[in-house]
């Protein structure tokens, strides 16, 4: 009765309490909380809360203590500043009762962390309770110390969870595992003293006891490579009777998982397995008839069953399996493949992507399943397919594999045409053992997938052309056909006018017909017509309209017939929007009606481009890209610069044969070479040259320009050869306007002596009178500097200083190893103000040769807007590999010498 009578007036008490005083309940106030309609209304009840929990502290109220802790540890939850109450923690884990502790200890691992000051009071109140004698306080310790623990705490405490470890109350030992775990990962120093009580631990029976274990020797492993050893010596035979017995087990209710008896069990193992045998020959072989034995008797149809599977096909290709082995373990993931779980196709993917490397041959059997999962619906299987039957083709396989991926091409999704389209040419460019399948491959995929094959690419086969004598008929023919009937892919139509221009004769006279091939009937008119349908058709694409524009011209030269419709078709073009077309509109025009006698000299077909030299250009272009996309750090506009040369492409046309010169560019801006210009210089024969509008040409680019027009040569031509060798000339600045009628007075400055030139040469084509002079003026020379210096890499900067723009300067970094170590993929990158201009070149190399013997060297252009009110300056950063282990360097070169 007394019983009764004390309920009913606590209850009395509860009722007539504020509803945020201290002795609210907890569902109270997460009932209050949750009717908030504005955050400013929780706010309001957080904070009165707060105060009502603030004065039962300071009361000292011991029989509220936990239902405000519980209340805090939700206002904790909801994102709230608890820290006022750090202190109660502590003393509800003094407490004597087992309610107050769990309470206490909750908080505790709630409201801390290991960085709090406070923690440290709490050591002495977990020793004693590892030491109670109440199994259930003690694993609330445990619990405690492995998720908060400190490395001071660690080697404190770590004696009583060593002697836990041998309790003979199960979930004590299961406990003093997972906490040991913590121990090592903060101390790795005391992994030695969990190595012995971890290979007993293997022994128990109870199912969470052996996690435990497993989850405390796969730490061990990665703490101590002596750790490593000894549980190679003392715990392989125990894991192997652990993965046979439960493998072989019976139904238990306790363990079972859709008909699989414990599978978090065998996943466990099979990860300890695969660390323990990784590069152990003898450990290995121990292990494979466990693992034949997990690989066949498991059953797929259950997701438990799959990653079981999984984690076995992971284990076998991680230690030295047999081959059988690893064959078994292929042909699971090819079951993988047939799943209709996405999910365990996309890790069967990934996981095949790694078997390559292991067993090629295994995964080739695949292959047509591999290949059905390019067309699959799922995007992200897609992508990871596709990659992965990039990394199969081979020479045997190249032909049947790239028609297949072709075949799909044309009902692919728009999504991944790109992705597919630049596979499939990187795959045709690797492996093509003839140009003839080359060509047809790479013209089925412009006319299937145009829009999506990038510049480069285009490029490429234009170079290839050049080089292809015998198969140029057949190539123009042959995209003459695919322009009729695929007229809107961009990439498509620039190849085709470009070939129509250059071979267009070939195209109508059917000349260099292949055996087999069908001859097809073109006039000239024909040639015209289908060069200006694409000009109508993409005239908002300027690269295409002046493309267009100029196989206009040289069909006018090859058909004369067709010149007065040409210059019809030219002629529209001069009041068009695009500024680009205009100007080549009016000057072509002018090449028409005014210079007829050099229009077949200047309208030759193009010499044949340099394909070695190209390839090479663009591999180095490639790799220091995607070297830039990795490393390249992010900064402000104005001094982003990309690593080992690499420049930000510019929006010029990409095939800009005519404009030989950089005209209306600003004067500040400096254009670098990139693969576009450089493609351009590769078409004009010209040696890869960064220009400017106050710049001064080579003379590459002047001999190779008079060779073309076929006039005008400069007096050390005429010359004798031993003369033309020791004179270079230089010849008209870029500024001069070859097809407008301006007059320009030029100073050119060189380091030899100066040679006039006949000015009449210069009226190239519109009578332009020009008074050109040169004046010698020697070059501004500084003293080099170590620009960065370290215990492992030297940095020194030579300089030079460009003739007729002081603003500009050359700087030559070399760079030297200090150590005894090869450096290798070495990446040197640089940043600069926004008034300075920088521009990298490509660098010797990326090998840095060990104790000084060899260097890498590599050219750096800098343009000071600034040059005389603010000095050079300069951030550097150099990335390199030392034994297959990333480093990185970087620092700040202020000593440049000054007047740069």
């Amino acid at each position: 009765m007394d019983t009764v009578e004390k309920i009913v007036e606590d209850f009395a008490s509860d009722i007539a309490m504020s509803p945020f005083s201290s002795g609210t309940r907890l569902r109270d106030m997460i009932r209050a909380i949750r009717a908030c309609k504005t955050a400013a209304e929780e706010r309001a009840v957080v904070r009165r809360e707060c105060a009502a929990i603030r004065t039962a502290i300071s009361e000292n109220e011991p029989e509220l203590r936990h239902r405000n802790m519980a209340k805090l540890m939700f206002i904790h939850m909801l994102g709230y500043p608890t820290h006022f109450a750090q202190m109660e923690c502590l003393k509800l884990i003094a407490a004597a009762g087992y309610p107050e502790k769990r309470v206490g200890y909750l908080g505790l691992m709630l409201l801390l962390d290991e960085r709090q000051e406070v923690l440290m009071l709490v050591t002495n109140s977990l020793k004693q309770d590892l030491n109670h004698p109440n199994q259930f306080i003690v694993g609330l310790a445990l619990c405690a110390l492995g998720n908060i623990c400190s490395a001071e705490m660690a080697r404190d405490l770590s004696p009583e969870v060593e002697r836990l470890m041998r309790s003979r109350e199960v979930n004590t030992k299961k406990k003093a595992a997972l906490c040991s775990i913590r121990i090592v990962r903060k101390v790795p120093d005391l992994a030695e003293n969990f190595m012995a009580l971890a290979a007993s631990l293997l022994k128990e029976k109870h199912h969470g006891v052996l996690i435990s274990a497993i989850q405390l020797c796969t730490e061990l492993c990665k703490a101590s490579k002596d750790a490593l050893e000894y549980l190679r010596k003392n715990c392989i035979e125990g894991l192997v009777r652990i993965l046979r017995d439960v493998s072989n087990s019976s139904y238990a209710p306790e363990y079972d998982v859709s008909g699989i008896a414990d599978p978090f069990l065998h996943i466990r193992v099979l990860k300890l397995m695969r660390i323990l045998g990784q590069g152990d020959a003898d450990c290995s072989e121990y292990m494979n008839d466990i693992l034949a034995q997990v690989a066949t008797k498991t059953e797929s149809n259950k997701n438990a069953g799959n990653a079981i599977l999984y984690e076995c096909v992971q284990t076998i290709m991680g230690i030295e399996a047999t081959s059988g082995l690893r064959v078994l373990a292929i042909n699971i993931l090819g079951r993988f493949l047939s799943n209709r779980d996405n999910n365990i196709r996309y890790v069967a993917l990934n996981m095949l992507m790694r078997a390559i490397a292991v067993d090629v041959l295994a995964v080739q059997r695949h292959r047509t399943t591999i290949l059905e999962c390019v067309k699959d619906a799922d995007a992200s299987i897609r992508k990871r397919a596709l990659e992965l039957v990039f990394l199969l083709v081979n020479d045997t396989n190249v032909e049947p594999l790239t028609k297949e991926l072709i075949d799909y091409l044309s009902i692919a999704d728009p999504d991944f045409k790109g992705d597919l389209t630049a596979k499939i040419c990187s795959i045709v460019e690797k492996f093509s053992q003839e140009k003839l399948w080359y060509l047809d491959q790479m013209i089925k995929v412009l006319s299937l997938a145009g829009n999506h094959v990038k510049d480069d690419v285009c490029h490429a086969l234009i170079v290839v052309l050049s080089n292809a004598s015998e198969l140029q008929g057949y190539s123009v023919r042959s995209l003459y056909k695919a322009l009729q009937a695929y007229g809107k892919q961009g990439s498509l139509v620039r190849v085709a006018v470009w070939c129509i221009g250059e071979y267009g004769e070939m195209l109508v006279n059917n000349v260099g017909m292949l055996d087999g091939e069908e001859p097809v009937t073109v006039t000239e008119s024909g040639a015209v017509d289908a060069v200006e349908i694409a000009l109508n058709c993409h005239s908002a694409d300027a690269t295409t309209g002046a493309m267009c524009l100029v196989a206009l011209l040289k069909l006018s030269s090859r058909f004369p017939s067709t010149s007065e419709r040409v210059k019809q078709i030219v002629a529209r073009n001069k009041e068009n929007v695009v500024l680009e077309l205009q100007q080549r509109s009016i000057e072509f025009s002018s090449i028409i009606q005014r210079h007829q006698s050099i229009r077949s000299s200047l309208l030759e077909r193009m010499p044949v481009l340099d394909e070695a030299s190209y390839l090479v250009k663009r591999a180095t272009a490639t790799q220091a890209t995607i070297s830039a996309d990795k490393l390249a750090p992010t900064v402000a506009p104005g001094g982003l610069k990309l690593p080992n040369g690499v420049a930000k492409p510019t929006s010029a046309p990409l095939a800009d044969l005519l404009d030989l010169s950089s005209d209306g560019a600003p004067a500040s801006t400096t254009t670098s070479t990139t693969t576009s210009n450089g493609f351009l210089q590769d078409l004009l024969g010209i040696g890869g040259v960064s220009t400017a509008t106050t710049g001064v040409p080579s003379i590459a680019s002047t001999d190779i320009l008079m060779d073309l027009l076929s006039i005008g040569s400069s007096p050390s031509q005429n010359g004798t050869p031993g003369q033309a060798e020791s004179k270079p000339v230089h010849a008209v600045p870029e500024a001069i306007d070859l097809l407008g009628s301006l007059s320009s007075t030029t100073s050119v400055s060189a380091e030899t002596k100066p040679t006039h030139l006949v000015s009449q040469d210069m009226d190239l084509l519109d009578g332009l009178s020009s008074s050109t002079s040169v004046s010698g003026l020697e070059k501004t020379v500084h003293p080099s500097i170590t620009a960065f210096q370290s215990a492992t890499l030297k940095i020194t900067f030579d300089f030079k200083r460009q003739p007729g723009n002081p603003r500009e300067t050359t700087i030559h970094a070399t760079f030297t190893n200090l150590t005894s170590s090869t450096y290798t993929d070495f990446i040197f990158q640089a940043a600069v103000p926004k008034f300075i201009q920088l521009k990298l070149d490509p660098a010797s190399g990326n090998t840095v040769p060990a104790n000084g013997n060899g260097s890498v060297t590599q050219g750096l252009n800098v343009t000071n807007n600034q040059q005389g009110q603010k000095p050079l300056a300069m951030r550097i950063r150099m990335s390199y590999k030392v034994n297959g282990e990333d480093r990185l360097e970087q620092g700040q070169v202020s000593n440049f010498p000054s007047g740069l």
